[in-house]
């Protein structure tokens, strides 16, 4: 719907702008205050391990402290439930018109537990609850007299742009977020709606920058495959996009299963991801949170093909167990780190037995985790601008969108739905 000024008859941008920039500064200032959380608890949980590492009395009381913390966790989403999971179902429920939460409910409650789990080294990322954020801070927004509350056409478009501005807030990619708004949530597009998402995904950019920087999140040498070798990218991208249902596929029956259970007290179902993470935590550090220790390897080295798989195979397991349960916390961050992981397994073997060069190992892992994206979330205008933007570089475009369109269209021939459609479905 076009906003028109009834005195003059003219479209009013100004209004659309002025929402626009009060929805992305308000998500811009919310996921900073999240993601200042998620550093500290990530630093502590560091510390912690280092600390109790190798005295059996100190880690036995951590392993109290975990089960403290899902206790706490459980206690927190009983007074806002909508506060739980990724918060992308609630989203797409509320968008619906399926469910109304009180936005500033949302937010405490979802700030204190996402950072309790990733205290508690749950393997949980932080765009899903940063989207939540920005849409929540944006309903907020739209309680301000004169900002839209009169229609709900009004209000959704507010909501849609919040959105997007949460996940611009979170990695700094303000053309994924416009992107995102347009492919997932409103799957088309005005005047109306391309003016306030530009100026909210703009706006939150901007805000989140001043606390944290201009560094992009995945810092990688890009370069570009040659075309000799471009059949290796349609079955990279073949590879993903049946990964990506396969992850899709293990989400919900794991959703089901904690469901099977729900007679058992929150506080209760949450010990098992909390203490999972403990056990890890003592024969596998690196898996623990959303997963920077693991792109810390990837960075700082070339691990062997056997570590790789090893690394990937315990994260999704452990990745499917934490969101399943629907502990508070996001998927996009694990699912960047397990495509990387992916791309870098098949980069290793494209070297050492196919002849490509050494090079473009790390090109392979932009690919993994460009293709897995859209195998899971199914938006592939929106994986291309995230993975561009993450990674600060454009170069190897063409292999992106090769790798994209083709896992792409793998998993929709699996005929499963995109993760969040599936979880939407579950939330009932």
């Amino acid at each position: 719907m076009i906003t028109i000024d009834k005195n003059t008859k003219k479209i009013n941008y100004s209004k659309w702008v002025i929402e626009g920039i009060l929805a992305g500064a308000f998500a811009g200032v919310t996921v900073t205050a999240y993601r200042f959380g998620l550093t500290h608890a990530e630093n502590l949980l560091t510390a912690i391990w280092n600390f109790i590492r190798g005295n059996a009395g100190y880690t036995a009381l951590w392993f109290a402290a975990l089960l403290l913390l899902a206790a706490t966790t459980g206690g927190l989403l009983r007074i806002e439930g909508k506060a739980g999971g990724s918060g992308l179902p609630q989203l797409a429920a509320e968008i619906e018109g399926a469910i109304d939460p009180c936005w500033w409910k949302v937010i405490l409650v979802k700030l204190v537990s996402a950072v309790l789990c990733i205290l508690g080294g749950l393997s949980l990322g932080r765009v899903g609850p940063s989207i939540q954020f920005g849409a929540m801070a944006a309903k907020g927004v739209s309680h301000i007299p004169g900002s839209g509350r009169e229609s709900r056409e009004n209000r959704l478009r507010l909501l849609c742009c919040g959105a997007g501005a949460g996940l611009a807030a979170t990695f700094h990619v303000p053309l994924a977020g416009f992107l995102f708004i347009l492919e997932e949530l409103r799957r088309g597009f005005d005047r109306a709606i391309v003016v306030t998402g530009i100026a909210a995904t703009l706006t939150a950019d901007i805000v989140t920058r001043i606390f944290f920087g201009n560094a992009t999140v995945f810092s990688y040498t890009a370069g570009s495959v040659p075309l000799t070798h471009y059949w290796l990218l349609v079955l990279l991208g073949i590879l993903l996009g049946l990964a990506g249902a396969f992850y899709n596929f293990a989400m919900v029956k794991m959703q089901l299963l904690f469901k099977r259970f729900k007679k058992i007290p929150l506080e209760i179902r949450f010990m098992v991801p909390f203490l999972l993470a403990g056990i890890l935590g003592l024969c596998l550090p690196q898996v623990l949170g959303g997963g920077r220790p693991m792109v810390a390897v990837l960075m700082g080295e070339h691990p062997a093909l056997s570590t790789l798989a090893i690394l990937l195979i315990v994260k999704f397991i452990f990745s499917v167990i934490c969101s399943g349960s629907g502990a508070p916390g996001g998927i996009f961050f694990p699912l960047f780190v397990m495509g990387a992981y992916i791309g870098a397994i098949c980069g290793d073997v494209s070297v050492q037995f196919l002849g490509l060069d050494a090079a473009l190992w790390q090109q392979f892992i932009i690919l993994g985790m460009a293709g897995f994206f859209t195998g899971i979330l199914r938006l592939p205008l929106t994986g291309i601008a995230i993975t561009a933007e993450i990674t600060g570089s454009i170069v190897g475009l063409p292999d992106i969108i090769l790798v994209i369109l083709a896992a792409y269209i793998t998993a929709n021939l699996t005929r499963t739905k995109s993760i969040i459609r599936e979880l939407r479905a579950l939330l009932g």
